[in-house]
Order: C-alpha cells, then structure tokens, then sequence
C-alpha cells in the first residue's frame, strides 16, 4: 500500500506554526528534506528544536509572493499546505487580507507548484467546512454549509485544487476536527486548549453555550496523518477528501472532563466551578471518520484526555510562560497586534 521514500523534498507553506511545529521535526525524523515558508507571526521559536538541520530550508517570506513561490516550490517533490488566517475571529479582523492570504493566494500557487513538477499536493481544510448539522454523523458526502469565511475560503480552495488534479498530480483535502494538543508553536484559543488553560490558571472554567457537538483530535495524529499521505499511493487519495476526528464530544462534556483530570492532577483544583455563558455559537457537528480508515487504515489514537495531560505538563515543565497575557498563544490577539496588510 505505501510508496515508500516516493516523496523526498516536501514543501510547508505555514510550517512555523502550530500544527507546522510538530509536523516539520516528523518529516526530518522519517528522512525528508523540508522547506518551510512562513511569516513567523507568532515568532522564530517554533522551529528551535531543528533549527540549523541539514535538510531544514526556513524561508521568512509571504505565499502571496508569487516569485518567492516559486523559487521555494522548485524541485520540490510534494506540498503539505498549512498557510492561512487561521479561526474566525482572526479572518473577521481583517476580511479583505484573509481573502487574499487564504484564498486569492491558493489558486496561483497550486499551479506553480503543478508546474514546477510538484507531484502530490496535500491540503488542510477544516472540518467546520460542513457548517451547522444535526446528521447523527457528517460523512464527506454530507453537503458544505460552511457560515464563516474563514470556512467558505477553505471551500473554494477545495473546488480550485480539484480543478487542478491530473495525473502525475495527486491532490488531496483533509477536513481536521478541531485540534488540540501541546506543541511548541501553542495555541490557546482551540477548545480543548482553551478549557485546559482557564482550569489551571483561572480556576474556573468558562464555557460559551456547551450544547455544540464538537469533533477533536489530537496535534500529533494530524501531523501523522499528513506524513501518512505523503506515502499512499495516488490511486487511493487523488482527488478525494477525508474527514480527520478521532472523538466528537459535547462542550461542556470537555469541561467535565477537563475538570476532572485537573481535579486528580492539582488536588486544590479538584472543585473549580464551570461557569456556563448562554450564547449563539451555531458551529456544532459530528462528523464521521469512517472513510479514513476503510480506505486507508488510518486511525487517530491520542484522546482529549491524552491532551489535557500533555498540556499540563507543559504547564508544569514552564512551557507555556504567561498563558493568560502573551498574545503568541491566541491567533485574533496577534493579528491585532501585527500591521500586516
């Protein structure tokens, strides 16, 4: 099943921030050569675990630039495309630069990569991509409804890489659940992370609504899931998309469990209050990864529970310095706070 050592040189484009910090040392680890194109927004650490590697490429620029594009994708063998605004309250800051940064930008650079000699071209969609639902289990099949641009941009990157698809260009689209996880460019504004977070430095936990379904996996089997692809052979994932969750769960069901291994890990924690906040979140879903493992005989295996335990200890080891004030954790803050046009 697996075309191994088929893809040498990997492209990631947005590979200096959270899923990118973990999935770049991965790639090394299994041999390939990386290059990563980044603005490095959130800052030059996430990649200080291998920086200087010999087969490390960091390139500081913008996707946008069609010329560096295309230096950068030369002689690369496949893409692993993270780059983007990332969550709705960052794309709502700034609509017209999201546009441009995770949409107007795609197109152009799918087909320099295509041109360049690019032969497998993974994308990370979202998801959220589906939009509200109440199906028992949302399957691929299941019609977009996405309600935020941030989701409609990943809906139209989708249509313009299907247009692209040939042979000798194998695509394919990857709808993550919502991701949690330590890693060591940290996001604080992702659900599981969020609640983890509020539990040990706020000692209470705020939940918005709580009755949304939410599906979650874990950052280590997303970025596995990517390296996987890298390997499959194109007949079994060209021009096809698959849902990527290992658990849906209630929001509150979250804060339950979150209090809980707070509660058996930090004994004066053990009753911290979840403060319930009526609201009119509509993002809720369940969506079915089925298809990933009939297919492919892929199966995320890390828990929500495996993440709360991740992160606390990166609490406790002082990985997180400042989790309540430093912008570098939550993507809307830092985009406040950065002039990019």
């Amino acid at each position: 099943m697996i075309e191994s050592g088929a893809m040498k040189t990997i492209f990631v484009p947005g590979g200096a921030g959270y899923v990118g910090s973990v999935l770049v040392p991965l790639l090394l680890e299994k041999g390939h050569a990386v290059r990563v194109l980044d603005w490095y927004l959130y800052g030059e650490e996430a990649l200080d675990s291998v920086r200087g590697h010999e087969r490390l490429t960091e390139i500081k620029g913008d996707i946008r630039d069609t010329d560096l594009v295309r230096r950068v994708a030369e002689g690369a063998d496949a893409v692993i495309h993270l780059a983007c605004i990332s969550n709705d309250p960052s794309v709502d800051l700034d609509p017209e630069l999201a546009r441009s940064v995770n949409f107007d930008s795609f197109r152009p650079l799918v087909k320099i990569c295509k041109a360049s000699g690019v032969r497998r071209f993974i994308f990370a969609s979202s998801a959220a991509i589906y939009g509200p639902s109440d199906a028992s289990e949302v399957t691929e099949a299941h019609p977009l409804n996405p309600i935020t641009d941030y989701n409609r941009f990943k809906m139209f990157c989708e249509e313009a890489l299907w247009q692209e698809t040939s042979p000798g260009f194998t695509t394919v689209s990857v709808r993550p659940a919502t991701i949690c996880g330590y890693a060591p460019r940290m996001r604080l504004d992702l659900v599981v992370n969020i609640l983890t977070n509020h539990a040990v430095n706020r000692d209470r936990i705020t939940v918005l609504g709580g009755r949304q379904r939410r599906p979650n996996i874990h950052i280590t089997d997303i970025a596995g899931l990517y390296l996987f692809l890298l390997e499959c052979p194109a007949g079994k994932i060209s021009g096809k998309v698959f849902n990527a969750g290992h658990s849906n769960l209630f929001v509150l069901e979250l804060a339950e469990k979150i209090r809980g291994v707070v509660g058996k890990r930090l004994p004066d924690k053990r009753n911290i209050p979840i403060e319930v906040i009526p609201n009119d979140d509509r993002r809720s879903y369940h969506i079915s990864s089925d298809l990933l493992k009939r297919e492919l005989g892929f199966v995320p295996k890390r828990t929500p529970e495996y993440a709360i335990h991740e992160i606390l200890d990166a609490f406790e080891a002082g990985k997180i310095p400042h989790p309540l004030e430093d912008d570098r954790y939550y993507n809307d803050r830092m985009m406040k706070a950065t002039a990019i046009k």
